[in-house]
């Protein structure tokens, strides 16, 4: 009667298991099947545009709706630039808060400032948007002609800071984009600093290290993984990021050297005039955006996967 028992028993665990491993299964290979069909999607819609206009469309930056020709490079150049300038602003800032909360903030001060960090990234976009627009834009408007004056004729980047004082463009959108930014980077910066074995600092101290010595021997080359993972995070949310740009950046499809002129990204071209767009042509172009901005994105999330591969057979050779 036990044997009986216990062989019903192993055969019910076996089909639980069975089941289990194909519900898991199933899941995993629903998600490759709706990114396969999403890039599916876009391609098929994507066709016309790509006929009529082929690889120009990549460096055209002309975007004429009523002669129907159209060139993503203004978009392109928008995406990329205040995505960088936001990474440029956002991680420093956020290894010193990081490194602030971890290190040097009293006991009593730790626990607010993670959670009002934590807030900050919870915060939806279109209120940063509207923020930088009604707050941040009219500010920055009076500080653009100081920017100018003692910027403006530098030799190498003296026409990225040239231009009228309006106070969008694209330097505000990248501003915004990096106070965006910043809680996500400090948040994993945060974590992963916070699981380095508070013996390996302590010894550090012990030989007579100072703070940043013990930060970058001890505790970057502990957590570079984990570091460089948050800031690819914060740059997948800087291309992806629609409502708080479209509200900063001046949307115009011009090409100018100057940061403080008008652009236009990719999501916010997406954002303002997909619902606005007439005859197959127009809205085929506007979806070719949206592949390539998906194409963008998968090759940064690529390079960081490779970049952290890399990260990790160095270490696991170190070892």
């Amino acid at each position: 009667m036990s044997k009986l028992f216990s062989d019903t028993r192993l055969k019910r665990q076996h089909l639980l298991d069975v089941a289990f491993r194909n519900t898991t299964r199933f899941f995993a290979f629903l998600v490759l099947a709706i990114l396969a069909g999403i890039v599916v999607s876009l391609l098929i819609g994507s066709l016309p545009a790509i006929n009529a206009f082929g690889f120009k469309f990549l460096v055209s930056p002309e975007w004429n709706p009523v002669t129907e020709q159209f060139g993503a490079l203004v978009p392109i150049i928008g995406t990329l630039a205040t995505s960088m300038i936001a990474l440029l602003i956002g991680i420093p800032a956020s290894f010193g808060i990081a490194l602030f909360i971890t290190e040097m903030s009293p006991r009593w001060l730790k626990r607010p400032l993670g959670i009002a960090v934590e807030l900050l990234a919870g915060i939806p976009s279109i209120i940063y948007g509207m923020w930088g627009l009604f707050v941040f834009a009219p500010a920055f408007a009076r500080i653009e002609p100081w920017l100018t004056d003692h910027l403006g004729n530098a030799s190498l980047i003296g026409p990225l800071f040239q231009g009228p004082p309006m106070g969008i463009g694209m330097l505000t959108a990248g501003l915004i984009l990096a106070i965006m930014v910043i809680p996500f980077i400090a948040s994993v910066m945060r974590d992963v600093f916070e699981i380095v074995p508070p013996m390996l600092k302590e010894s550090a101290y012990g030989l007579g290290a100072t703070t940043w010595e013990v930060v970058w021997h001890v505790v970057l080359p502990y957590t570079k993984i984990g570091v460089v993972g948050g800031i690819m995070l914060g740059l997948g949310r800087a291309l992806g990021e629609t409502m708080a740009v479209t509200f900063v950046i001046g949307n115009a499809h011009e090409l100018s050297a100057s940061l403080l002129m008008p652009g236009n990204s990719i999501s916010s071209a997406l954002a303002n005039e997909f619902t606005e767009a007439v005859g197959p042509l127009y809205t085929s172009a506007l979806i070719e955006l949206g592949l390539i901005l998906f194409l963008i994105t998968f090759i940064v999330l690529s390079l960081s996967k490779l970049l952290l591969m890399q990260l990790s057979k160095r270490e696991g050779k170190q070892t």
